[in-house]
């Protein structure tokens, strides 16, 4: 059967099948009359569908050729077919180009039909939803034309219900079903703005995600107002093109479409949204009968809808409180929208949603008459709490001393509860050090003894004991003593669990976001969401009342959002938490912390520079309210430290990290979690240095603090070991440096952190690589090479410096796309760090070693250019030895023998100055005097 037969035989066939047996033979009988060869098709579906279980289970319609699952359409596979019609098909499907991975709605025009104007409203569709962007309307992601001629447009896959059977299947209150009816207008508004009308609004093209929110489809017969032409839309003949049971008068008629038209339609749409049923009551269920009801009949009141006899007594009576509800306002807004002519409708869906949301706020609207007592009912309505408040203001003086009195003994609780916690500290002190005989302070039996003084003491009060390990809690994991820590907030859980809504709000946030930054330290950020989520609704309610609380607790789940990933709910978190702390807080240590998160946002999406900036924002804020001194200052020093490092400007990175490290030791001593990470860090750029004994102690110190606080299987254990293989490396110690490397690997695979373990990826290929296996450092390269592209994009500078060693492994295995690979390194460092940055350097210094070894006469001269490099950055004078030693050792092959091996002696003798340790440096310089010599 063609489509266009399809399209008239369709929804006739869907009333028929509503119909009773004697009604039906009556609405065929009439049917024949107008048309006899549509009654007879009518009356062949319906026999086969009586004699047949799996009547339709295949489509009349003819479908696309050659279009199944697996067809690739452009860069698209097709999956599965989410639906068919007159115009073509929309398809699940899949990009599949290796570009990146997106599922889409794939929409397929059916090539040779006999409207000439379909591929013309296809390309119509395709330039109206590219004007489009709004959150409640599915987007244009791609368009194009496939190889065999055929136009699809990739729209945004929406996984979701049509309105009208939303509502009715989660028996959404009538509040709950207008809200998301706002949402629909808000997105026709958005369409209404760019000049499109839909033209064909209508349940099936509404779609609500799991999310609760409203997604607007299906612009294929939308109109743009900005282009002068006007399209007759067929009634009796050919095809029509909106769907006849949400079509405005204006439509039937023939006559040109305004906005008003997509009023009407919402109109219907609201109608059946709060009725569940249609406006008009017909006899028979035929276009002509639709088109008569639509042109001439008033419709019901969407109240007097809701007045059936039917079902049990309990579904009546669920009808008639829906029936009151809809009475009076919402009726008169429904027929507003459904009035004849257009110029009696809302003037524009804007006014429908304002009307609509007076009503929801209790005030008059303008689809009614506006006399007094109708506003004065409403104003009574709106402020009824407060008019019954008076009311009840002689019941207030008659019950005053019941509430004072009631007062009394709360106040007398919380001053009994408040001197029990100041005698238990005054206790808790008195008694300090006198285990020892020497008078000196233990804090950590300090915090023992006060857990078991509380248990004993507090006893009878479970809000005080509660309060008081909460507070030794957070004491611990200030000492790094996390795990300590967290067994003191289980067991504040457990009281808090048992109180329940009676234990006070702040205390239950500060205990859900100590145990949050517990598990976080802890290296568990799934479990510190699990934990902290579930508090996010009380936090919201209370959030006037507890900023403090509440700021602390967005911060802190959004560092564990952004430790799983999820970066636009931790840069929601964050910006709630510091617009708290400016206003009403103004709380001048915790505006620096927020503006450190966001930064630390940046850093995450490669914007080192940005990030920079923003750290020395904050710490200049810190310094200026608070001075020098403050525990905060040794964290941004070090995410200072951390991107002048990333940024090659080694010298300054050590700076910052010496200051740091001595402002850890001076405000919290040796053995504090900020001293062990802030020795770690420099122990970092010591090895840059070639400082590799200092390093390595060091790092084994920082290891056992961790592996005994953190467990050996925290993601800083794995940072160390990984560190540890680089110290063994530039030993040449390989095979100490790859067993570290792979327990680095084995642990943050474990954690699936993918920029974490590409870093340690790209270690072992390089240790690989210079052992001279470069065949396996390839495997690894390729997996880290996708793990930081699929994080960052093909042009981040990260993934530049994975292909310069790629580039160098292709290279030593005859690879043909060597010089792509190291081509590409250089445009990619040099766009995202700049022309003289080490990396970007380094990159150039593979390229120009691959075109000189090559027989490329320029590249000699590329060498010696870098070997000229500064002297004063570490990291630059590393490449400028490894370029003099490329070229000394190429120039080693000809007449200019004496010449390279005194330029190799010379290097080597600067090397060992520089690095009296050894290093890889100073043994591929060794490596190239021995060839030469």
């Amino acid at each position: 059967m063609d489509a266009e037969r399809w399209q008239r035989l369709s929804p006739l066939l869907d009333a028929m099948f509503d119909l009773e047996p004697e009604a039906r033979l009556g609405c065929l009988a009439s049917l024949r009359e107008e048309d006899p060869q549509l009654a007879a098709d009518l009356e062949g579906l319906m026999a086969l569908a009586a004699g047949r279980d799996d009547f339709l289970s295949q489509p009349l319609v003819a479908p696309l050729p050659g279009m199944r699952a697996g067809t690739m359409v452009g860069p698209y596979r097709l999956e599965r077919m989410l639906g068919e019609g007159g115009m073509g098909q929309v398809w699940l499907a899949s990009r599949a180009d290796g570009l990146y991975q997106r599922r889409v709605a794939l929409k397929l025009l059916r090539p040779g039909l006999a409207d000439p104007k379909l591929r013309l409203r296809f390309t119509r569709e395709r330039q109206i939803l590219a004007r489009l962007e709004h959150p409640h309307i599915a987007r244009l992601l791609d368009a194009g034309i496939s190889e065999d001629n055929q136009p699809y447009l990739a729209l945004e896959h929406v996984d979701g219900e049509p309105l009208t059977d939303w509502c009715r299947d989660h028996n959404l209150s009538l509040d709950a079903r207008l809200r998301l009816f706002l949402q629909v207008c808000d997105a026709v508004s958005h369409a209404h703005a760019n000049l499109i009308v839909h033209r064909d609004l209508k349940p099936s093209n509404i779609l609500v995600t799991q999310l609760d929110e409203v997604r607007l489809l299906d612009f294929g017969i939308a109109k743009l107002l900005d282009t002068g032409n006007f399209e007759l839309e067929h009634t009796r003949t050919g095809l029509r093109t909106f769907t006849l049971h949400y079509a405005a008068p204006e439509q039937i008629r023939g006559e040109p479409v305004t906005t008003m038209t997509d009023v009407y339609s919402l109109g219907v749409v609201l109608y059946e949204l709060l009725t569940d049923t249609r406006p008009y009551r017909l006899k028979r269920q035929t276009d002509a009968e639709w088109e008569e009801a639509i042109l001439g009949v008033d419709p019901l009141r969407p109240s007097a809808a809701m007045s059936r006899n039917e079902g049990t007594a309990a579904e009546q009576q669920a009808l008639r409180r829906r029936a009151r509800a809809l009475g009076g306002d919402l009726d008169n807004i429904v027929l507003k929208t459904l009035a004849k002519r257009p110029e009696q409708r809302y003037p524009s869906v804007e006014a429908l949603a304002l009307d609509l949301q007076r009503y929801r706020d209790g005030k008059p609207v303008q689809a009614r008459p506006q006399s007094a007592g109708y506003r004065l009912r409403k104003y009574a309505h709106r402020h009824r709490w407060s008019l019954s408040t008076a009311l009840l203001v002689a019941l207030v003086l008659s019950t005053a001393l019941g509430i004072v009195a009631w007062q009394a003994r709360q106040a007398v609780q919380e001053a009994a509860r408040a001197q029990a916690l100041q005698d238990f500290m005054v206790g808790l002190f008195e008694h300090a050090g006198g285990d020892n005989g020497d008078g000196k302070l233990d804090v950590r039996q300090l915090l023992d003894a006060g857990v078991q003084r509380g248990d004993r003491e507090l006893a009878r009060q479970p809000i005080g004991r509660a309060e008081l390990f909460g507070v030794i809690a957070r004491l611990r994991l200030g000492l790094g003593d996390y795990r300590q820590a967290l067994v003191l907030l289980d067991r504040q859980g457990a009281i808090l669990q048992v109180l329940g809504d009676d234990a006070p709000a702040g205390l239950r946030v500060e205990a859900a976001t100590s145990r949050g930054r517990a598990l976080r330290l802890l290296g568990d950020e799934p479990a510190c969401i699990g934990v902290m989520r579930p508090m996010q609704a009380l936090v919201d309610r209370e959030q006037q009342q507890l900023p403090v609380q509440a700021a602390e607790f967005d911060s802190q789940l959004g560092r564990c959002e952004r430790g799983i990933g999820a970066t636009a709910a931790a840069s929601t978190l964050f910006r709630r938490a510091l617009a708290l702390r400016r206003d009403p807080l103004g709380d001048v240590v915790g505006i620096p912390e927020n503006l450190a998160d966001l930064a630390d946002l940046q850093s995450d999406r490669g914007d080192t520079g940005g990030a920079l900036a923003s750290y020395r924002v904050a710490l200049a804020k810190l310094r200026a309210n608070v001075g020098p001194r403050h525990p905060l200052a040794i964290d941004l020093l070090r995410r200072v430290c951390a991107m002048e490092r990333i940024l090659g400007d080694i010298h300054l990175a050590e700076t910052h990290c010496s200051e740091a490290l001595r402002l850890s030791f001076s405000v919290h001593g040796p053995q504090h979690p900020a001293t062990i990470d802030a020795t770690r860090q420099l122990a970092g750029i010591h090895v840059d240095e070639g400082r590799l004994r200092e390093a390595e102690r060091a790092y084994r110190t920082s290891r056992a603090w961790l592996v005994a606080h953190l467990g050996p299987l925290h993601d800083s254990v794995a940072r160390d070991d990984n560190s540890l293989a680089i110290i063994a490396w530039e030993r040449g110690d390989i095979a100490a440096a790859l067993s570290a490397l792979d327990q680095a690997i084995a642990i943050r695979r474990l954690r699936h952190n993918p920029g974490d373990l590409a870093a340690v990826l790209f270690n072992k290929a390089m240790v690989l690589q210079d052992a001279g296996r470069a065949r396996e450092a390839r495997p690894l390269l390729l997996e880290a090479r996708r793990l930081r592209a699929d994080r960052l994009g093909a042009a981040h500078p990260l993934v530049g410096d994975t292909d310069r060693l790629l580039g160098e492994v292709d290279a030593a295995l005859g690879n043909p796309q060597a010089r792509g690979e190291l081509l590409h390194a250089v445009q990619a460092t040099q766009a995202g760090y700049g022309a003289n940055h080490p990396h970007t350097r380094r990159a150039e210094l593979s390229l120009a070693w691959f075109d000189a070894s090559h027989g490329d006469a320029d590249a000699l001269a590329r060498l010696d250019a870098l070997s000229r490099l500064s002297q004063r950055d570490v990291e630059l004078r590393k490449v400028a030895w490894l370029a003099g030693a490329d070229a000394a050792g190429l120039r080693c092959r000809g007449t200019q023998r004496p010449a390279a091996l005194a330029t190799l002696h010379a290097l080597g003798e600067d090397i060992a100055v520089a690095q009296p340790e050894g290093g890889v440096i100073g043994r591929t310089v060794g490596a190239v005097r021995g060839a030469c010599g």
